[in-house]
């Protein structure tokens, strides 16, 4: 898992951006421009999301060392721990307005795929085109692509149908609690036995057989992480915690600045779902900046593996948890609960970026699950439905 770009980048990054945001922070005080306040605090914004991608891609190349982990196992694990900060930030967005909290979630995952599609054109490929995927991308995201794909489908199905006959509990009106606690804790539930199955199946022994063979390579491969002269463990630790504390504070700006690039547009006559959909991208920009990062470094599984968890983790991580931060909530007071005792409700926007998901999802899994490999005819179809979608999503929804 060795990379390129040395252990003080991350540092070197990590100034840049404090001295940027410094200067964003004194640019208000004074009473600058507020064009100038926004560009600071998206230069100083994404220099210290990319210097917290560094110390994290550092956390994971110890780790993966330590525990005898392949890349794209340890790669998934750190941007599962990305999610982190991303989480707690979005409780602010919803405890404030849960309707555009819910459509931003549902658009990171639009830009999550593109970003997939995008990607694939960059991957190391043979001779008759085709670029191979890890096993583990292979075996267990596919399965978490068509799991995804019918629950966007018959959700965003009962939503629609519900709306037109104005039936169920809330008369068609959108969701309650109850459905969104259902709704988090099932995918919630997907989402921890596809993190054991990665982890027993994938962690030391790529083709994943689970014999004893496997066992063999994954303790021998923790014998020779110890010979390599892997970090210590305080070490691995200060990395983490640098990466995820940076992360906040870079994430935090460029939402800074996402909201006023979003206000701009709005008062230019922009649609929500443009807004929803630059918000979305920014809040994708940690993950984003993972994959850069790595890709820059020649880890290549741990970029797909960011790639890949950039999409899957948005279904069954990120959107349960908002939508039981959602009923939570609306139990607590913090949020108003609509009539006829709807919490999320169901409208164009809403149920158009749920309905919108599923092709999204099957054209996933359809371009890796059929041979394990990506060709330049799947790369391409990627990229043109998943723009389209975008587009619709954007200029219709």
């Amino acid at each position: 898992m060795a990379g390129g770009g040395g252990e003080g980048s991350w540092i070197r990054q990590l100034v840049i951006g404090g001295v940027l945001l410094g200067a964003a922070f004194a640019a208000r005080i004074a009473g600058a421009p507020e064009w100038l306040h926004a560009l600071l605090l998206a230069a100083g914004g994404l220099a210290t999301v990319f210097g917290s991608c560094e110390a994290m891609i550092l956390c994971v190349e110890g780790i993966g060392k330590r525990l005898g982990w392949n890349p794209f196992v340890a790669g998934t694990m750190a941007g599962l721990a990305s999610n982190v900060p991303e989480v707690v930030m979005l409780g602010f967005v919803l405890a404030a307005a849960p309707r555009v909290g819910f459509i931003v979630v549902m658009m990171t995952l639009h830009v999550g795929a593109m970003a997939f599609g995008i990607y694939s054109v960059l991957l190391p490929r043979d001779d008759t085109g085709q670029a191979r995927l890890p096993k583990a991308l292979v075996e267990i995201s596919t399965d978490l692509y068509a799991t995804a794909a019918g629950v966007f489908f018959s959700t965003g199905l009962i939503m629609v149908l519900m709306k037109s006959l104005g039936a169920g509990d809330h008369g068609g009106e959108g969701l309650g609690a109850i459905d969104l606690y259902v709704i988090g804790a099932l995918l919630l539930l997907v989402e921890v036995v596809a993190v054991r199955q990665l982890v027993s199946r994938f962690s030391s022994d790529e083709d994943g057989d689970g014999d004893t063979d496997a066992a063999d390579a994954a303790i021998e491969a923790k014998s020779q992480a110890a010979k390599d002269g892997a970090p210590s463990t305080s070490k691995i630790a200060m990395f983490g915690v640098i990466g995820m504390v940076a992360s906040v504070i870079g994430g935090h700006a460029v939402g800074d600045f996402a909201d006023v690039l979003v206000e701009y547009l709005e008062g230019e006559g922009y649609s929500e779902m443009v807004g929803a959909l630059i918000l979305s991208v920014f809040a994708a920009a940690g993950a984003l900046a993972m994959i850069v990062t790595a890709h820059r470094k020649g880890m290549v599984d741990v970029a797909l593996a960011g790639a890949s968890g950039q999409i899957n983790q948005v279904p069954f991580v990120v959107l349960p948890i908002a939508l039981i931060q959602i009923a939570a909530f609306a139990q607590l007071g913090i949020i108003p609960v609509l009539d006829q005792g709807v919490v999320l409700p169901t409208d164009l926007e809403t149920a158009s970026v749920v309905l919108m998901s599923f092709p999204t999802m099957l054209i996933l899994w359809k371009a890796v699950q059929d041979d394990g490999k990506v060709n330049w005819v799947e790369t391409a179809s990627m990229v043109s439905v998943f723009g389209l979608i975008l587009y619709f999503l954007a200029r219709h929804g």
